[in-house]
């Protein structure tokens, strides 16, 4: 075997092909030409369509050409695997309605063994074909071919919707025992087990079928025209060729691979991330050239996502500024001797890559950061839909990149939530309406701006203040009205961070006062506020800046009661108990914790007490700024995977002392009350516990018991309706009486409410079995009529009859008795209720097959249907051939026998 760099390859297979009549295609575009079936040119035969479906027809029927190609339906295995690409050269001859098989596989052992080309030993190379394609078995075996190499796999055979179609081969070459450590051989092909021994370096298929909707495969008419459509993928023949570990050695990447380590001053050694960066980069920069461009939606997304994921990997090798566009030259270095249109384009594509490296670098430090901080403190091992769309409506951080890092922390991400809000917000968008947590275009003036603004509201909740900063529409703008978010040089309004939600309050301008609905910390961590204002207000105008005093107060009980929260847990259930996700609302608490297994009710009954005693013993909330080090020394609780800075803020409650930047209560009093409203499982060890305090409980309780009572009135109900129907039947049961017990402020409620929602479904569940036992006993078919039409053949016992207008379940009943009562035999019954016929058919006998007689009797009353061999049950829906259709599977019982 020759040792070939990529372009010999590539040249070779185009001159073999052109001394044997083919016409030699220039590649087509990336972008499909008049085809919005495809996104991108995803194999060689793509362009060709137009010849193969008969369209038209070309002036030389033979072709050949070298292809590229994009496919993104497996970007996340880019770089995990050797031979995965987003984009690859397909190298392709097609002869349209010229030869045929016996000419395409003799062309095909020349090219591959001839010394004059690619000069494989032939015992090297192993073949699949389509079970029953015996011709090609044959001409394989003619053309030298060891039958033992030969190999039979169902799933050879190509076929895409209607069309042409038809059987192909694969032709497999051997790398030998070293890539095959458990020595599988050939079942590594027949199974289709992933290996490194055995790469597919080309697929021959013979297009010779016309595909038809409805059709079996036996039953597809020959093409008028048969065609050879072929493709061998030239990385994969450049590793076997260069002799590479994997294709990612080959001299189609190692190239970028090179000035990649460079840059970095990483030495390559395998790493995942080298091998994205150098086919990402393959893919940008060939459908750049090929006039495809960055955006956010179709191919410019697929663009956009493969360069932010290539840039993310640069992170990983210590590059945290642009370089992918840096390496452009040595793409167009390395194939614009082929592909002629790079070099003319190159500026142009350099400069648009460093363009969009530029803005994602910008957006991309805050969402990952903001997406690794969740992952660290939430072991819940679910990526919440809102925090999934927040990355991607505020930060522009991908969908798809979110969903990689979180897999890579074992996590997953709650997809079908975040599409639901995505949807959400492109109804919004298409009804104009505007939402104050609407951000959808604001990412990039954002991430720009950089004016100074203080947070104030630690110490006061109002002040006179200066607009710094508007947005609106997603820009920065200097004066606007409407909905517009604003930045003050001082403000007292919390931004949401650390779980605690933002301040809402009012913005006093000009006589009026507007109200804020919610505020939120910019990438520079500046307070936004965002408000609906009808005045045009301008950067450097005077406001007066008032918090919501009571939204505050129920805030910080909610925060405080947390902190409680927390010591209590590791009371109650052991000092290996660590916060992994807080949510604080002015109406309740939401607070994730780990654990062993799900507390018990006496354990979660004394958290809640244990919570309440602290609140009642009016802790004063000292709070103190200190460094770091003196604080770990107090011993205070820290947010897992939190970074801290120098000089940190210490909440102490006595009881409870914790590292947080939020707003608390100044004495534990000031909490009132607190109450556990549900506790449930999240997986992998997490539990999530909800709660409220003060004024909100009785509330909360409500809305938490609300679903829990309406299951409990559901299964009353149903209880009523049971009675009922006993009445109607002359059935004689207890009288049921239920008493719902007296309510509670405290989780004792729940527990009480969850237990009679138990208890009464276990009545009602009782009750209906008791009830439906007395029914069918009374309405059960006696066994004797149908006993006595059995008949014997061959020492079986068969019964096959019919009933009219009888209960279907009493049928099956009737059925399951007259087996039970009889061995070695076989059980057929139809049943026809009003104007439809039901076959049902117990089977005993092991030459029978149950589900194959119901099918047989449903077809002759034009239905259909089956089942298991031992029980059975199908559909018909002409009862006058009911008697035809007994008949006949009486005579196929008895032929069976």
């Amino acid at each position: 075997m020759k040792i070939l760099k990529s372009y010999e390859i590539r040249d070779m297979w185009l001159m073999f092909w052109k001394s044997k009549g083919h016409d030699i295609i220039e590649s087509s575009p990336l972008i499909p030409q008049n085809d919005p079936s495809l996104l991108w040119i995803n194999a060689g035969v793509a362009p060709l369509k137009k010849y193969f479906d008969g369209r038209e027809i070309p002036s030389n029927k033979r072709l050949a050409n070298a292809q590229k190609c994009i496919r993104t339906n497996d970007i996340d295995n880019v770089g995990r695997t050797a031979r995965h690409h987003t984009f690859f050269e397909m190298l392709g001859n097609f002869s349209i309605g010229d030869y045929f098989r016996k000419e395409a596989l003799t062309y095909a052992i020349e090219l591959l063994t001839s010394p004059q080309y690619f000069d494989i030993d032939i015992n090297k190379l192993y073949f699949t074909v389509y079970p029953g394609d015996e011709e090609t078995i044959e001409q394989w075996i003619k053309l030298g071919v060891d039958p033992t190499h030969i190999i039979k796999v169902p799933g050879n055979f190509w076929e895409i919707g209607e069309g042409p179609c038809g059987p192909d081969t694969e032709i497999f070459f051997d790398r030998g025992i070293k890539y095959d450590p458990e020595n599988l051989g050939t079942r590594l092909i027949a199974e289709d087990i992933d290996n490194e021994r055995y790469i597919e370096i080309w697929n021959i298929v013979f297009s010779q079928f016309n595909a038809k909707a409805g059709k079996k495969r036996e039953e597809y008419q020959e093409l008028p025209s048969k065609n050879i459509d072929t493709g061998m993928g030239l990385e994969r023949v450049a590793c076997i060729f260069q002799n590479a570990e994997t294709n990612y050695e080959t001299d189609l990447f190692i190239p970028i691979i090179n000035k990649c380590s460079e840059f970095t001053n990483v030495k390559y050694e395998g790493q995942m991330a080298f091998k994205v960066i150098s086919d990402h980069l393959r893919s940008v920069v060939f459908a750049l050239s090929d006039g495809a461009s960055f955006s956010n939606e179709g191919r410019g997304y697929v663009l956009r996502r493969l360069l932010r994921r290539a840039t993310r990997f640069g992170r990983q090798l210590g590059m945290n500024e642009p370089f992918m566009y840096k390496l452009v030259s040595v793409v167009v270095e390395n194939m614009g001797m082929f592909y002629t249109n790079l070099k003319p384009q190159q500026e142009l594509i350099t400069k648009q890559i460093k363009i969009e490296e530029e803005r994602f670098l910008a957006t991309l430090e805050f969402g990952e950061k903001r997406l690794l901080d969740y992952l660290q403190t939430n072991q819940e091992k679910v990526v919440d839909k809102e925090i999934a769309f927040l990355l991607y409506d505020t930060f522009g951080f991908p969908f798809e990149l979110t969903k990689e890092i979180a897999a890579e922390h074992n996590f997953t991400v709650d997809e079908e939530g975040f599409i639901s809000l995505l949807e959400a917000q492109k109804e919004r968008a298409r009804q104009a309406r505007n939402n104050d947590q609407s951000m959808t275009t604001q990412n990039e003036d954002m991430m720009k701006f950089t004016e100074a603004s203080e947070f104030v509201g630690y110490d006061t909740l109002s002040t006179t203040s200066k607009v710094v900063g508007i947005f609106k529409d997603g820009k920065n703008v200097t004066k606007a009205k409407g909905n517009i978010i604003i930045v003050f040089d001082k403000t007292p309004f919390y931004a949401e961070s650390g779980g605690q939600i933002g301040d809402q309050g009012t913005i006093s301008f000009k006589g009026k006062n507007y109200l804020v609905t919610n505020t939120i910390k910019l990438p520079n961590h500046q307070h936004g506020s965002i408000v609906n204002i009808d005045e045009e207000i301008a950067v450097n105008d005077e406001v007066m800046l008032n918090v919501d005093e009571e939204f505050r107060s129920d805030v910080a009980k909610n925060h405080s009661a947390t902190h409680l929260l927390n010591e209590a847990l590791r009371k109650v259930l052991g000092s290996h108990i660590y916060q992994q996700g807080s949510q604080v609302y002015n109406d309740s608490l939401r607070f994730d914790f780990n654990h062993f297994s799900m507390p018990t009710n006496e354990q979660i009954l004394a958290i809640e007490a244990l919570v309440n005693e602290e609140i009642k013993k009016c802790h004063q909330v000292i709070i103190k700024n200190m460094p770091l080090k003196e604080a770990k020394a107090l011993g205070v609780q820290a947010v897992f995977g939190e970074k801290y800075g120098e000089v940190v803020r210490v909440v102490d409650m006595d009881f409870s002392k914790e590292l947080c930047g939020g707003t608390h209560v100044n004495n534990t009093n000031d909490i009132e009350k607190f109450a556990i409203l549900t506790v449930e499982s999240k997986g992998s060890g997490i539990y999530r516990l909800e709660a409220a305090t003060g004024n909100y409980i009785t509330t909360a309780l409500s809305l938490t018991l609300s679903n829990i009572n309406k299951e409990i009135n559901e299964n009353l109900e149903k209880i009523n309706n049971l009675q009922d129907i006993a009445k109607d039947n002359n059935i004689e049961i207890q009288k049921i009486d239920f008493q719902l017990s007296d309510a509670c402020e405290s989780y004792q409620l729940v527990i009480n409410r969850h237990q009679e929602l138990i208890t009464i479904r276990g009545i009602a569940k009782d009750l209906e079995k008791e009830i439906n036992n007395k029914i069918l006993e009374k309405k059960t078919i006696p066994l004797d009529k149908y006993l006595n039409e059995v008949k014997v053949v061959n020492n079986y016992q068969v019964l096959v009859t019919k009933l009219t207008n009888e209960n279907i379940e009493l049928v099956k009943d009737l059925v399951d008795r007259l087996a039970d009562k009889m061995n070695n035999c076989i059980v057929f019954i139809s049943v026809i209720n009003d104007g439809k016929v039901i076959f049902i058919c117990k089977n005993k006998i092991d030459s029978l097959n149950a589900g194959n007689l119901v099918k047989q009797a449903a077809i002759i009353t034009n239905g259909n249907g089956g089942g298991r061999k031992d029980f059975a049950q199908a559909g018909g829906k002409d009862p006058s051939k009911v008697e035809e259709a007994l008949s006949t599977i009486f005579e196929v019982i008895k032929n069976s026998l």
